[in-house]
């Protein structure tokens, strides 16, 4: 990893839609929120000066925020200033841009790390004129997306082109995961310009808590994730039928009391209905980051079950708690989970028997308590913020002179 000095320089982040202020849990509020304010309050830790700009998306935010000393927040008048779905930011992007170029040619920072495909073209944007070297990290790809969800893709039509190109302009692509550095390859962008940077977790805040439960008290399965159709909440419901003894509780979307005009919830209580399991599912809604810990520790088992994932933060959290997970080998999951030592990867498709998966687990407490520990050793090894945090100033330091590198960055 690198050294990073007292004053190691000024860093722009653009994060168009996903802000580090945001309540958790929205359609459009998740893992990019959270790697954006990680990443920022541990770079300014190392004494970087860090600003976010994020789209103003209510008038009465303020111009400017202190997330931490260190870390300013801008809202950007880019569009109207109301909440808008991030697919239909993009004619907003040449007013961010504009925006941006204007600020940085009064404070120009040493760096621009661009998180998401419209804030990249916003950032380069901003930059391409003032010479200042953009640092691209995509999140999701829109050649995955179009893949899996086909005419249900509500991406703008020119995101796959977008993408490429700001892929070729940018001085350094940061993937968070092997399966994303294929991806990226087969669009034709180069690999030599690609860095592998995780995602992470906070292990202080994650951390293994009780797990007892009354005697004769039912197993308990959690999914966790924002309340769409591709987080495959639905195979969990399924899978809940062969294993008669468990409950599952489904944590995301909207606060409880709101559940009842959530599409997606409405969905999920017909299947568990169509299942016969509807007393042993229960949606909890949104659960802020401070209970999620808790309940995370209070699982015998944590399902993370996407159909496709780009990251996919939670089995990172369920691993950091030192519980096991069952995991689709998708995305970044292919990389965090590690089959047979923390949890078990399982094929995407509805075909495979989760049911069977998941009644041998809890069959084998043994089993289970090897996968838990194994798992929160892997997080501290691999996954803290500070360590993600050190592989994006790695980064930093070889596309710009604000500090010199001594660790090695892929």
């Amino acid at each position: 990893m690198s050294r990073i000095p007292h004053t190691a320089g000024r860093v722009a982040m653009v994060s168009e839609h996903a802000s580090p202020l945001a309540a958790l849990g929205g359609p459009d509020a998740g893992g990019q929120n959270v790697y954006v304010a990680q990443v920022a309050r541990q770079l300014a830790r190392k004494g970087y000066r860090v600003t976010v700009y994020t789209r103003r998306d209510s008038a009465g935010l303020p111009d400017r925020v202190t997330l931490i000393d260190g870390v300013q927040v801008v809202h950007v008048p880019a569009g109207p200033p109301a909440p808008v779905p991030k697919d239909e930011l993009l004619p907003h992007m040449t007013e961010f841009g504009h925006f941006l170029a204007r600020q940085w040619a009064e404070s120009p920072p040493d760096v621009v790390h661009a998180h998401f495909w419209m804030s990249g073209l916003a950032a380069l944007a901003g930059a391409r004129d003032l010479g200042i070297p953009v640092v691209q990290t995509y999140h999701a790809l829109g050649t995955v997306k179009k893949r899996y969800q086909g005419d249900a893709d509500t991406s703008p039509p020119q995101r796959l082109a977008i993408e490429e190109a700001i892929g070729h302009e940018c001085a350094r692509i940061i993937a968070t995961c092997s399966d994303e550095v294929a991806e990226l390859k087969a669009m034709g962008l180069p690999e030599d310009r690609i860095s592998v940077v995780p995602c992470g977790v906070d292990p202080d805040q994650f951390t293994p808590g009780a797990r007892t439960r009354p005697p004769g008290a039912r197993r308990r399965l959690l999914a966790v994730g924002r309340l769409v159709p591709r987080k495959g909440f639905d195979r969990a419901i399924r899978a809940l039928a062969g294993v008669p003894d468990a409950e599952l509780l489904v944590a995301g979307g909207p606060e409880a009391d709101l559940l009842g005009t959530e599409p997606e919830a409405a969905r999920l209580y017909g299947i568990a209905g169509e299942y016969g399991v509807s007393d042993r599912v229960t949606l909890l809604g949104g659960v802020s980051r401070a209970r999620m810990p808790r309940l995370m520790s209070s699982a015998d088992l944590v399902l993370s079950l996407p159909r496709y994932e780009p990251f996919g933060i939670v089995p990172l959290e369920a691993m950091a708690c030192a519980t096991p997970v069952v995991a689709t080998a998708v995305g970044g999951q292919l990389d965090t989970v590690v089959d047979g030592t923390t949890g078990v990867l399982v094929p995407a498709d509805d075909d495979h028997d989760l049911g069977a998966v998941v009644r041998a687990l809890l069959a084998d407490p043994d089993r289970l308590a090897r996968y838990g520990a194994a798992g929160r050793s892997r997080v501290l090894s691999h996954y803290t913020w500070d360590r993600v945090a050190d592989g994006v100033a790695g980064v930093y330091g070889a596309v710009s002179s604000i500090h010199s590198l001594s660790g090695v960055v892929r």
